[in-house]
């Protein structure tokens, strides 16, 4: 039978490395798991976590998936531009608050953009910027109310949970809910409530049981504290506006979120591609989808063999757990002085020895849109030839970088 690394080695035979690849098999068995989790509550695709126009098109071909979650106002508007296909999705939701004054002018003077992106407030000084930005649109500028998801057991100094919005209680939602209304060239669309302190953090942390339990008894409370909240918030708003949505949760929280009745749509997108800080978690388990081949440069000694480039370092508080992860041949390791480096990366193990100059060894990004930033192609496999690959571009070859 053939390992997964021949068959990966044999489906790339042709290319020259350093290149990055996704599995098309298991893109779209992590794309049936999420949906399988969401249990009929569709889900919202996460651009940020693909950064590929192809593969985002490929998600949203799939049952269960409908529209978009951007991470900026320009990226939005350039995905609801389209290409020769068409726009991405008709359905854009920009996930964090804009300062682009231009793109909102954009956004305002483009009636077919300002139908398709929806933009994310959180407090009145961007409802005054987006009016100062256009202050006579031809179209509503739609908007969605961000709300804080943390948990804060004795108050705001125990905050467990990202610093996102100052809206967390009903009064304030409604408030700001209010000055939306207030303003004729603005549209509510819905809510956003995600919840990073359980979507985005295992709950089963390998070598650490007590942690382990410590954490979903955390993630527990928070998630019953926050489906109550969230339900009185989206009581509070309705009574302001009508909402099209209430947007909540990631890919570790799918098969949670969906069950409360306040949520109408979930968001996912770092699922696809299963990077490695979404290895260790009780509710789902993906296939690593996208990796990334380096060449083996030199040989210094037994065990360890050192490839070009691979400091490939993800975002977010600088840990061990934040570093690309050796994947095949199993047995590497990173070196603790020397880490991933920008120019080479020494791995080291028994593994090492039997690997030549000119080898391949495959790794995986911690997170999963990052990686794209990286590289210019994605090379889709979807046999084990190499007619079986295909190449598609990343953001970065289209010329665009978001952030």
């Amino acid at each position: 039978m053939v390992s997964t690394r021949e068959y990966y080695e044999a489906a790339t035979r042709e290319l020259t490395a350093p290149f990055a690849v996704v599995d098309m098999a298991a893109f779209r068995d992590n794309a049936a798991d999420i949906r399988r989790r969401a249990a009929g509550t569709p889900v919202r695709v996460v651009s940020k976590s693909i950064r590929c126009r192809h593969l985002l098109r490929e998600a949203l071909s799939m049952p269960g998936f409908a529209g978009i979650m951007a991470f900026t106002l320009p990226e939005a508007l350039w995905l609801a531009a389209g290409d020769s296909e068409g726009p991405l999705s008709d359905d854009i939701l920009v996930a964090y608050p804009t300062a682009d004054s231009r793109a909102l002018a954009e956004l305002a003077a483009d009636p077919r953009a300002a139908e398709r992106i929806t933009v994310m407030v959180d407090d009145t000084a961007h409802l005054d910027m987006i009016t100062a930005a256009a202050p006579d649109p031809r179209h509503p500028v739609k908007v969605c109310i961000d709300v804080d998801t943390s948990w804060q057991p004795l108050g705001a100094r125990t905050r467990i949970g990202a610093h996102r919005s100052p809206v967390r209680t009903p009064a304030q939602a409604a408030a700001l809910a209010r000055a939306i209304a207030a303003r004729p060239g603005l549209r509510l669309e819905g809510i956003m409530a995600y919840e990073a302190q359980i979507a985005g953090v295992g709950d089963a942390p390998p070598g650490r049981p007590v942690y382990g339990r410590t954490l979903r008894w955390v993630q527990y409370r928070s998630r019953m504290e926050l489906a109550r909240r969230r339900a009185a918030i989206v009581r509070a708003v309705r009574g302001v506006a009508d909402l099209r949505f209430v947007n909540g949760g990631g890919t570790g929280s799918v098969h949670t979120t969906r069950r409360e009745r306040a949520v109408t749509e979930v968001a996912a997108g770092s699922g696809f591609y299963q990077p490695r800080l979404f290895d260790h978690y009780t509710g789902f388990s993906g296939r690593p989808a996208a990796l990334f081949a380096l060449p083996v440069v030199r040989r210094p000694g037994p065990g360890t063999a050192t490839v070009l480039g691979g400091g490939y370092v993800a975002s977010g508080a600088p840990d061990a757990g934040r570093l690309p992860q050796p994947y095949l041949p199993s047995g590497l390791s990173l070196s603790a002085a020397e880490g991933a480096g920008e120019v080479q990366t020494p791995l080291l193990g028994a593994a090492a020895d039997s690997l030549a100059v000119g080898d391949l060894v495959w790794l995986r990004h911690a997170k999963a849109g990052e990686l794209c930033e990286r590289f210019s192609r994605l090379h889709l496999i979807e046999g084990p030839e190499p007619e079986d690959v295909t190449a598609v571009p990343t953001y970065r070859a289209e010329n665009k970088a978001f952030l």
